[in-house]
C-alpha cells in the first residue's frame, strides 16, 4: 500500500513536471505556469463534481468552459461517440460529401433555432462559428452586389474567441491585442446603451455606441453587429430590457446584419433553448458551440437566416470556407444524443428552476455579506460583484484582488469557480454549474461562497 502510494505519488509529480516542460496552455500566465506547473489535473468527473490526480474532489461551479451541461460521466453521450466511431468515425464534409449524423443534427437544430434560422454550417468550436459568421456576413454583401459592407461591430466586455477575427472582436485587451493580431474591419462600440441605439443624442455616452460608429463609418461600410444575449468572459452582463431589440431594429434600419453569439447561452443555459429566446430576438447569424455537446466533443456551428442561405445557395463556385472537421460525424452524433438527453430529462426548465434558487442564495450573501454586491443570474449563468462600500459603489482599491482572493478561498474548500476582473475597478465572481445542478447543490454551493468571503473579510481587518 505504502509502495503503490509512494508510485503515485511519484506519477502525478512526474506529470506535472512534463507538463510544465512540453504543454503551453491557453489562457494562463506562461511565467506563473513555468515555476508552479499545473494547480489541478483533472482525472475523472461525475455530475456536477470532478476529482483531480490526488484524489480531492471538487464541485464544477463553472461547467468547465460554461460548456459541460449535462454534467461529467453522462455514459449516454460516451455510448453514442462509440457507435458512431466504430461504424464510421469521420467522414470529410467537403466537395458534397455528407454523413447521416451531421445531416440530422442540421436539422434538428434548425427545428428548435428561433424563427426563420434555416441552415447551419458546422465548425469546430465558438472561435470558429464566430469567424465563419464574419466571413458569411460579409460573402453575403458581395454576393448582392455590396462589396463595401465589410466592417464588423463588437461592443465592450464581449468575448467572441481568441482567433484573430474573434480576438479583435473580443472587447478585452488581453485577447484582441495578442501578439498585434487585429482585423482592421472589426470596430469596438460602447455596450449596453439602449437610449443611445434608440437615438437619445443628448445622452452623454452617445459618442462611441453603435448608432455613433454607423454613423461615423456609413451603413454602406457595415456587414453586421455580434453581441452576446449575456456577456460571459467580459463580467456576466445580462442584456437590458429593450436593448437587443434597439440594436435590431438599428441593424434592420441600415440594412446590416445581427449576428448573436450563443456560444456559452445557446441549448439551455439562460433557461431557455437560446438566450436570445429570452427577448424574442431572431438574429440573421447565430454563433453556436460548447452546449451543442456539453463538451464531449468538439463542435460549433453558424445557424443563418433564410434569406442568407437562399443567397449563398446561388453562388456556383466553390465555397472558399472550410475546417476538415466540419459536420465531424462522431462530433453531430454525440450532439445529437446531447440535445435528445436535454428534451428527455427537461435540462432547459431545471436551469430555470435553478436560477431562482441562485437568487434566493445571492440574497443571503448579500444580507450577510456588507462586500457583495450587484448579484444576477439568469437561468445558470451568475455572478455576484465585491465591492469596498455596495451604498456608495465604490470598488476596492486594485491592490486588492478581491474576486481572485474568494475564488481561491472557494478552491480551498473544493469548489471551482472563474472570476472575470478584466474591467478596470471590478470583482465579479462567475457561478455557472452544470444544467442538471439540484437546489440542494446550489445550496452547497452558496455555503461554501459564504464561508470564502467571510475569509476574505478576515484578511481586510
Amino acid at each position: 500500500m505504502v509502495a503503490n502510494l509512494s508510485q503515485q505519488v511519484s506519477g502525478i509529480d512526474q506529470l506535472g513536471e512534463w507538463d510544465k516542460k512540453y504543454y503551453l496552455h491557453p489562457t494562463t500566465v506562461p511565467k506563473t505556469f513555468s515555476d508552479n506547473g499545473p494547480k489541478i489535473i483533472f482525472t475523472e468527473g461525475n455530475g456536477i463534481r470532478v476529482k483531480d490526480a490526488k484524489g480531492d474532489t471538487y464541485i464544477d461551479g463553472v461547467s468547465m468552459l460554461w460548456n459541460v451541461n449535462l454534467g461529467h460521466g453522462q455514459k449516454e453521450l460516451a455510448d453514442a461517440a462509440y457507435e458512431q466511431m466504430t461504424t464510421l468515425a469521420y467522414g470529410s464534409s467537403f466537395y458534397g460529401y455528407s454523413n447521416e449524423p451531421a445531416i440530422r443534427l442540421a436539422e434538428k437544430v434548425v427545428s428548435i433555432a428561433p424563427g426563420d434560422l434555416s441552415a447551419i454550417y458546422f465548425t469546430s468550436g465558438g472561435s470558429e462559428s464566430n469567424d465563419t459568421a464574419f466571413k458569411l456576413a460579409r460573402f453575403y454583401w458581395h454576393l448582392k452586389g455590396r462589396k463595401g459592407k465589410k466592417k464588423i461591430i463588437s461592443i465592450t466586455n464581449s468575448y467572441h474567441g481568441a482567433t484573430v477575427a474573434a480576438g479583435t472582436a473580443t472587447g478585452i485587451d488581453a485577447f484582441h491585442n495578442f501578439a498585434g493580431s487585429r482585423d482592421i474591419d472589426i470596430l469596438n462600440a460602447k455596450a449596453h446603451l439602449t437610449n443611445c441605439e434608440l437615438g437619445d443624442k443628448s445622452d452623454p455616452n452617445y459618442e462611441g455606441c453603435i448608432r455613433d460608429t454607423i454613423e461615423k463609418e456609413g451603413s454602406e461600410a457595415i456587414a453586421a453587429v455580434i453581441m452576446e444575449p449575456v456577456q460571459g468572459a467580459g463580467g456576466i452582463h445580462i442584456a437590458p430590457d429593450g436593448y437587443l431589440k434597439a440594436v435590431k431594429d438599428l441593424c434592420e434600419e441600415n440594412d446590416i446584419l445581427f449576428i448573436m453569439d450563443e456560444v456559452i447561452c445557446g441549448f439551455g443555459r439562460t433557461g431557455k433553448i437560446f438566450g436570445s429566446d429570452n427577448w424574442d430576438i431572431v438574429p440573421d447569424l447565430m454563433s453556436v458551440a460548447k452546449g451543442i455537446t456539453s463538451g464531449y466533443s468538439q463542435l460549433g456551428g453558424v445557424l443563418m437566416s433564410e434569406e442568407i442561405r437562399n443567397t449563398l445557395v446561388q453562388y456556383d463556385q466553390i465555397l472558399g470556407h472550410g475546417f476538415t472537421y466540419s459536420g465531424h460525424p462522431t462530433a453531430c452524433a454525440v450532439g445529437l444524443k446531447n440535445l435528445e438527453i436535454i428534451e428527455r430529462d427537461k435540462i432547459v426548465e431545471n436551469a430555470k428552476n435553478m436560477e431562482k434558487e441562485l437568487k434566493k442564495g445571492f440574497k443571503y450573501l448579500e444580507d450577510n455579506h456588507a462586500n457583495v454586491a450587484k448579484s444576477r443570474a439568469l437561468g445558470l449563468i451568475s455572478a455576484f460583484e465585491l465591492q469596498a462600500d455596495r451604498d456608495a459603489d465604490l470598488p476596492f482599491d486594485k491592490s486588492i484582488r478581491a474576486a481572485a482572493i474568494v475564488a481561491e478561498e472557494c478552491y480551498k474548500r473544493k469548489l471551482i469557480l472563474r472570476t472575470a476582473d478584466f474591467e478596470e475597478g471590478k470583482n465579479i465572481v462567475a457561478i455557472a454549474p452544470p444544467l442538471i445542478t439540484k437546489k440542494e447543490d446550489v445550496e452547497e454551493i452558496i455555503n461554501i461562497i459564504d464561508d470564502a468571503v467571510t475569509a476574505f473579510e478576515n484578511k481586510l481587518e
